[in-house]
């Protein structure tokens, strides 16, 4: 019986509700130790009762460093049905559980990373789905303070991608007490558990305590208990009648001592097997009773546990302690010698694997070389299952490595490791550690680009790109000699496979470490300015690759392709293709090498190629669970598709990148895609999306960022984009100054916003405000050598020069246009001359040409360009025809799924390509059709 959780209970109530009607939800509890959320969620599976399955499992205090300990437990029972999920999920699933090594079946691509973290979190989405096919499904997680990083990650990316499932997923964490407070946003709908009402609290205590405790113990007890259920539960038992006497504790040491309490009256050896159980992080009998035997205890000393009610066996022949806090209490009153020695008989009664060597780790109180190299093999494992933990076990395995070139060499390897999973200050602190331990040039090299990393993700990005800078030439000059070489050549293997052989001797280190460094540099400087840029694209031209190696092609392309656009010489730039076949041949890992260069073709207006090279790596990279890199892929796609007029694809592939930009926590693809979804929103008037997603990119940074966002040059074009459509040329003209003559004048947003600028400033009269960033257009569209930014400069050309020449440069302008398909920016040529025309009194000329603009204006769905369009038409005598009805009233991702089905694809299919359920898929599926005015698949491929 629960007393004064009425609104919790509500809200779990709505949550099995909604599961019921067959939608999905998530819901957090929070709150303190001992406040009544586990009693939550043993009343939810209550009242979920036989309508629901039910699958739960709990953080571990001890297992928190263990990748998927959490998530195995929870998925245990749906193991069998692996066979249902695609070949990338199934195989990232089994790696990270260890049921295979996540090699690829014949004739298919293997994952990237041999199990890709967000392989793993879509097949948890797959496998909750299939769970809940028969009925809905009650999914309870407690302890989430302690559940294992990659766990939860996966979780949580399941959880943002529930939609039609009937899955109801019910978390609780604990914010203060026994650990440290859990405050990480987890992105959920969140519910806080307060202490009880006065009323409620006495309620409880007469209820444990009976009626007849004396008025001076229970108005203690209620002051001690403060309104905490397990506090009120608990400490009349451990106090008994002296809790008058008690002196007051803070609340957790309260309940640890009211926990350890009823432990204490028990049996020593009963005691003894507890505190194996505790440290157990599974609680599987065929583990914690060969340990205890060990130590002299036997099965029948968990009796009196078990008659007491602390802990129960459960049918899967698993102990459970009644409550979380009491393990903790078991575990932190353990004298230390007692709990290492604990350790090691759980190791000695498991078979060789990560658990075990986890434990003897947990055991060691002096330097053990062998326990070292096998806590090294650990992390190895874990980072090829994608899993958290690898800079932990690194770290473990550097303070009981012997000798001090063997335990540098991890704690490089350990803040590298730190840095791919995301712990920007524990890689910082390694990295400083490390740092001064060795003279090695190369493994400073190396611990330079982890300080570049996290300042790179901070937004600090001149920093970053100054120690990328440092690091590559370092490298580049650098050799291996010694015990310092040997720990730098060791980090450097162990981050590809994890050998820990040193190397002696002086091999020189070659120029493609420097070559991968400096394309990351290019990165950091492309948010840095102009003269960084450069200065990265000139070292690299200047590295001494071979022909053969894989990063040549991309070391050449990449400065001829961005110096030019910078006004400075470069090579002749040559087809993207014979760049990637040549990447290819080399040896090149697709697509992760070849992402710099998808990007790197927008540049100089190669967007046909983008279009081409960059729709060939999305689906390689789908195919293969390479989902790392395809937001950043998709964003240099979805910016080509822009450019060619095809809005409605480049909003559904910016839609999509986006989701996986915030499941991975990639805050620069979140920010550069919610602002290029701004600018889509602004070409067809969707304010409040183009102002919010704009508020958004703006206010996207990683942690501690001390820079604009990345998407802070695609934002200011999108809000002033809608600014001119919506008639503010002065708010536009201000925007577009700013960012075609700041510092980011280069990318690829600001130096294609120049034409807008142009209309703005002329249209406020003040057309000397777009001199400097037009003759920087012009030297531009000269490099590019494109027909459509010919026809661009020509429009401005029109627009900025004196009256009598603006009619020859529209309509060659017009004439460029029509031999590129670039729809928007046709019409709105047209419509610019068409304006012009009707100033000149020509009405009679200028009508083709604005109607030639409306019909395509409406086509795209450019809503304040049709109605500027009409107005004008209307001017001039023509009566405008009636707006066209596209196909816009469905969804980006109703308009996805449903091109998919009108091609044949089954709901599995497409929930696999598009990374979702097939209910979900079928969901969105019956949405569309009434919207499409059909009532069956078959109709789709007419309607579409």
């Amino acid at each position: 019986m629960l007393y004064g959780r009425e609104h919790e209970q509500a809200a779990v109530d709505d949550l099995l509700a909604q599961a019921r009607d067959g939608r999905s939800g998530a819901l957090l509890l929070r709150g303190e130790a001992g406040i009544g959320k586990t009693a939550l969620l043993d009343d939810a599976v209550e009242r979920a009762g036989k309508a629901f399955r039910v699958i739960r499992a709990a953080g571990v205090e001890y297992e928190a460093e263990l990748p998927f300990a959490g998530l195995s437990l929870l998925l245990a029972s749906g193991l069998d049905r692996l066979d249902v999920l695609p070949g990338p999920q199934r195989r990232a699933l089994e790696t990270a559980f260890g049921l295979g090594d996540g090699s690829a079946e014949p004739g298919t691509a293997p994952a990237a990373g041999a199990a890709d973290r967000l392989l793993v979190g879509l097949a948890t989405l797959g496998l909750l789905a299939e769970l809940a096919a028969e009925r809905p499904l009650l999914c309870v997680i407690d302890d989430v303070q302690w559940l294992d990083k990659a766990s939860l990650d996966a979780l949580l990316l399941a959880a943002r991608r529930l939609q039609a499932e009937g899955v109801a997923l019910l978390l609780a964490a604990r914010t203060e007490g026994g650990a440290a407070p859990f405050d990480r946003r987890l992105g959920l709908p969140e519910l806080r558990v307060a202490a009880l009402a006065d009323a409620d609290a006495t309620r409880v205590l007469t209820e444990r305590a009976g009626p007849d405790l004396p008025a001076a113990v229970r108005d203690r007890l209620l002051a001690e208990a403060a309104g905490n259920p397990l506090a009120l539960t608990e400490l009349p038992v451990a106090s008994g009648p002296q809790a008058h006497t008690a002196a007051g504790l803070p609340l957790t040491s309260r309940l640890l001592i009211a926990f350890h309490g009823q432990v204490t009256g028990l049996p020593p050896a009963t005691q003894t097997l507890l505190l194996v159980a505790a440290a157990e992080e599974s609680g599987e009998l065929d583990v914690v009773l060969p340990a205890a035997a060990a130590l002299g205890i036997g099965a029948e000393h968990l009796t009196p546990a078990e008659e007491t009610g602390l802990v129960t066996v459960a049918p899967d022949r698993r102990i459970a302690f009644r409550h979380p806090l009491l393990r903790s209490a078991i575990l932190q009153r353990a004298p230390h010698h007692q709990r290492l020695t604990v350790h090691r008989t759980i190791a000695e009664a498991l078979p060789e694997g990560d658990r075990r060597t986890w434990h003897l780790a947990l055991a060691a109180t002096a330097p053990d070389a062998a326990l070292a190299d096998a806590l090294e093999r650990t992390a190895v494992r874990t980072g090829r299952r994608g899993g958290h933990g690898g800079a932990a076990a690194y770290e473990r395995a550097a303070r009981l490595t012997p000798d001090r070139d063997g335990a540098t060499r991890r704690l490089v390897l350990a803040a590298e490791a730190a840095t791919e999973e995301g712990e920007l200050t524990r890689a910082e602190a390694l990295a400083d550690e490390a740092a001064a331990r060795t003279d090695s040039p190369f493994a400073h090299a190396l611990l330079d680009h982890v300080r570049a990393t996290a300042h790179f993700w901070r937004g600090s990005y001149p920093t970053a790109y100054r120690l990328l800078l440092d690091a590559a030439l370092a490298v580049d000059h650098s050799t291996a000699d010694g015990t310092a070489g040997g720990a730098a050549d060791g980090a450097a293997d162990g981050a590809a496979d994890g050998a820990a052989d040193d190397t002696e001797g002086g091999a020189a280190i070659e120029p493609a470490h420097a070559a991968r460094m400096l394309f990351q540099a290019f990165h950091a400087a492309w948010y840095a300015g102009e003269e960084p840029v450069a200065d990265v694209l000139d070292r690299l031209a200047a590295l001494p690759l071979a022909a053969d190696d894989p990063v040549a092609p991309l070391a050449r392309y990449l400065p001829a392709a961005v110096l030019p656009a910078l006004g400075r010489p470069a090579a002749a730039l040559p087809a993207a293709r014979e760049a990637v076949e040549a990447a290819r041949r080399a040896g090149a890992e697709s697509p992760a090498d070849l992402v710099q260069l998808c990007g790197a073709t927008l540049i100089l207006g190669r967007d046909e190629e983008t279009v081409d090279l960059g729709g060939e790596l999305v689906a390689e990279a789908r195919a293969k669970g390479a989902l790392g890199v395809m937001p950043t892929l998709q964003f240099f796609l979805a910016e080509a598709e822009l450019f060619h007029g095809r809005h409605a694809d480049a909003e559904l592939t910016a839609t999509e990148a986006l989701a996986l930009a915030q499941d991975t926590g990639q805050h620069q693809w979140v920010s550069q895609l919610s602002a290029l979804l701004a600018y889509l929103a602004a070409l067809d008037g969707r304010t409040d999306r183009c102002t919010d997603l704009a508020a958004t990119s703006l206010a996207t940074t990683g942690p501690q960022t001390a820079a604009p966002a990345a998407g802070h040059p695609w934002a200011q074009w999108a809000l002033a984009l809608h600014d001119l459509g919506q008639g503010r040329a002065a708010g536009a003209a201000d925007r577009l100054h700013a960012l075609t003559t700041g510092p980011h004048r280069h990318h690829v947003s600001a130096t294609r916003a120049v034409p807008d600028l142009v209309e703005a400033a002329v249209r406020l009269g003040t057309p000397d405000r777009a001199a400097e960033p037009y003759e920087r257009f012009a030297r531009w569209t000269a490099a590019a050598d494109r027909p459509w930014a010919e026809a661009l400069r020509l429009r401005c050309q029109a627009l900025l020069g004196p009256d009598e020449l603006a009619e020859p440069a529209y309509l060659a302008a017009l004439d460029l246009h029509a031999t590129a398909h670039r729809p928007f920016e046709h019409a709105r040529t047209a419509l610019l001359y068409g304006e012009w025309l009707r100033r000149t009194r020509r009405r009679t000329d200028a009508r083709p040409h604005l109607t030639a603009a409306l019909e395509t204006f409406d086509r795209l769905a450019a809503h304040p360009w049709s109605t500027r369009a009409r107005t004008e038409l209307s001017a001039t005598g023509t009566p405008p025809p009636g707006p066209l009805t596209p196909l816009n009233s469905l969804t980006p991702q109703e308009l996805q799924i449903a091109r998919l089905a009108a091609q044949g694809l089954t709901n599995r299919d497409i929930a696999a390509q598009l990374f979702l359920s097939p209910r979900t898929v079928a969901h969105h599926l019956y949405k569309a059709y009434p919207k499409l005015g059909i009532t069956s698949r078959t109709a789709l491929l007419t309607v579409l």
